[in-house]
């Protein structure tokens, strides 16, 4: 089976040519596009998830070997999570070559974060049985390499990190507020702001709720820090 110009360009940006490419295709398509006789990427998102985190464990494992489970537990979540698989996801751009069905493309279907997120997963899959475990690794590594380098020696998010400062000055937890919502439905932004109970507080602006809580409470421990 020949690959279009596309999809090989694609392979080229991922960095792996398919033994069976049909392995792509089905880690390529959404569950909109699929019909009676077409699978979808579900079960290789599925498969894929267990090898990247798999291939991330390995990773901090062997990259701190003094550091206990308490310290590699949050930079393993820091590194799985669907933020950093949409990420990548983007980088390589796996939204220009998703099989997605009419109602997925009319509502941004290419941008959407969970849509791209459960993409890389299942291109990861796909790799897995392409090629076995040492080409997924490979591969894995090779993207999410300059992230691993990089997580935080203690990577929890930042609103455990606010909580806890709380907690520490003997206050309640955080508050976080919807200041705002705008732009269409399939690509909203949401104005987020925080506020302790002694009265600092900062906003931010992100594409999910979850995103935006994150992104202000990284501004107002940035303001707290010594």
């Amino acid at each position: 089976m020949k690959l279009s110009a596309d999809l090989t360009a694609f392979c080229d940006r991922l960095g792996h040519r398919f033994e069976n490419p049909e392995l792509l295709l089905r880690a390529l398509t959404h569950p909109s596009f699929s019909s009676t006789g077409r699978g979808d990427n579900q079960r290789l998102e599925f498969l894929g998830d267990r090898v990247l985190g798999l291939v991330m464990a390995e990773a901090l494992f062997e990259a701190d070997p003094e550091a206990r489970e308490g310290l590699l537990a949050p930079r393993y979540n820091a590194l799985v999570r669907k933020e950093t698989c949409a990420e990548v996801a983007r980088e390589i751009d796996i939204g220009a070559v998703l099989k997605l069905g009419r109602s997925e493309m009319k509502t941004g279907g290419r941008r959407k974060e969970a849509l791209l997120a459960d993409a890389m997963e299942a291109v990861i899959a796909a790799i897995y049985r392409d090629a076995g475990f040492a080409r997924a690794r490979e591969v894995v590594r090779a993207h999410w390499g300059k992230r691993i380098g990089a997580v935080a020696e203690d990577a929890r998010d930042a609103k455990t990190a606010l909580q806890e400062l709380a907690q520490a000055r003997g206050e309640p937890p955080p508050g976080y507020r919807e200041i705002s919502r705008h732009g269409p439905d399939h690509q909203p932004l949401f104005t987020i702001e925080v506020r302790l109970a002694t009265g600092e507080s900062a906003r931010a602006e992100a594409g999910s709720k979850r995103q935006a809580e994150q992104a202000a409470a990284r501004t107002l421990l940035d303001r707290l820090a010594p």
